[in-house]
């Protein structure tokens, strides 16, 4: 089902952890109206900012995905459908990624470079623009940083 220009649900639900696990991952109808209000307006900014395609690596996770997903908390904006973990190849790295979305006027609530490999952006009703980073083994650390702590922009 499309959701936006460039959105489906079903990249947005899809996990190869749930597949695998045999989760359902199948959101709410709420849940997906939440999405169209907060995510899916926030993933169409971000990308008509980068001007290409963006992978989605995670998106919608249900309460057993979640609670099966290494390193997810109880908390997580993934199972509000609020949050997206994000890549985007033809753009950039993700350092270059979470740069321009922090350099923009987009208002996320959250962004986290984790673990130099992909960009958590998340949107809710009043964002936060909290910016962290997250290195394996490591707690979340405000900025963005290398895994040395070393802030990067």
């Amino acid at each position: 089902m499309k959701l936006s220009e460039h959105f489906t649900l079903e990249e947005l639900i899809f996990s190869d952890n749930a597949v695998r696990k045999g989760i359902d991952n199948s959101p709410s109808q709420a849940e997906i109206d939440h999405a169209l209000k907060y995510l899916i307006p926030g993933l169409e900014q971000v990308r008509t900012l980068l001007a290409q395609p963006i992978k989605i690596n995670s998106g919608y996770r249900s309460p057993a995905l979640n609670a099966a997903t290494p390193g997810s908390s109880n908390t997580s904006q993934h199972t509000k459908f609020e949050a997206a973990d994000i890549l985007s190849p033809n753009f950039g790295s993700p350092l270059e990624v979470c740069k321009a979305i922090l350099n923009s006027g987009i208002k996320f609530d959250q962004m986290i470079y984790e673990y130099g490999s992909w960009t958590h952006v998340s949107f809710s009703a009043n964002p936060r623009r909290s910016i962290l980073s997250k290195w394996q083994d490591q707690p979340y650390v405000s900025g963005i940083v290398d895994k040395n702590g070393k802030n990067l922009l």
